[in-house]
């Protein structure tokens, strides 16, 4: 069992099967490094909060207002991270071969005013730095939409550098 997946474990978190795409998109695409010599990039396209039952809970459907707690945007937005790696297992088949979390991006289904989408994005980036500590510290960019696919309150892509 590979370092990443035994840590996973200790986190208490279990990759689901990765979700299948619901449109005309691939759910990963790698390419080789940008400069030659450089390693490989992984690109996962948006996760959203889906449950290990496949649905999506409904803490984390809706839109984010002036008055809306922070807590269930934080576990989307984590539960989103999940289903990130659960597509880069995927497609790399070992997640010991990311070498580092380049960026990751956040959006959030928005119905007004609310200033915490950075904080709440926190629960895919503190994920990230468990998991893959150092390697796990990123860019990212987080912005408010008016609306996500299934009604998702998040959805989160992500780009890694890999030894693949």
């Amino acid at each position: 069992m590979s370092q990443t997946l035994k840590l996973l474990g200790e986190l208490g978190i279990v990759l689901p099967k990765p979700a299948a795409p619901v449109a005309n998109y691939v759910p990963f695409v790698m390419t080789s490094g940008v400069v030659e010599g450089a390693n490989p990039l992984l690109w996962i396209s948006g996760q959203l909060p889906v449950g290990p039952d496949g649905a999506i809970a409904e803490r984390h459907k809706g839109k984010l207002g002036p008055e809306s707690p922070i807590e269930p945007a934080r576990e989307a937005a984590e539960r989103c991270a999940i289903n990130v790696l659960a597509q880069a297992l995927a497609a790399l088949g070992d997640l010991d071969k990311v070498v580092r979390v380049i960026r990751l991006g956040g959006f959030f289904a928005v119905a007004s005013s609310f200033d915490a989408l950075p904080q709440a994005m926190n629960g895919a980036s503190d994920l990230m730095a468990r998991v893959f500590g150092d390697r796990g510290r990123h860019a990212r960019a987080t912005v408010g939409v008016a609306h996500l696919p299934m009604n998702a309150l998040c959805e989160v892509e992500a780009l890694f550098e890999t030894s693949f």
